[in-house]
């Protein structure tokens, strides 16, 4: 499982064991197949490091926290970014406040949990009335 360019800093198995999802310091996320070790995917947005990333439950969608004070949420099919959740603050270019250091889907898959370098945790319902 070699191609990140940086520092591999979290990885996450997919629900049904296939794939592994890896965040690096190079600001992207990897989707590997488990039997091969070929990376099938590369998730390509954040402007800081990734620090966190997660599958959903069922397994369709991941998502990625960052240095640079984002969440965001793919489309393990397309590798498109569906939203990116943000954090404001008045204090920019301090790095451990603006980042989010981990992130996960509730068990049903509706909501989004974030934990912040600013000592706190944010939760996000998702509306999945999207239209793509």
């Amino acid at each position: 499982f070699e191609g990140h360019e940086s520092y591999v800093t979290s990885v996450s198995f997919s629900p049904d064991g296939r794939f592994i999802l890896s965040g690096s310091d190079d600001r992207t996320l990897r989707l590997w197949d488990c039997k091969t070790g070929r990376c099938i995917k590369i998730f390509e947005g954040h402007e800081g490091p990734v620090t966190s990333v997660c599958f959903s439950p069922d397994g369709m969608f991941v998502l990625s926290g960052s240095a640079d004070g984002t969440v965001r949420l793919w489309d393990i099919e397309t590798g498109r970014c569906l939203k990116v959740f943000e954090l404001y603050m008045i204090v920019i270019g301090i790095r451990g406040e603006r980042s989010f250091n981990s992130v996960c889907f509730s068990p049903d898959g509706r909501y989004v949990l974030a934990g912040g370098g600013d000592k706190t945790l944010r939760l996000w319902e998702l509306d999945w009335e999207w239209e793509f």
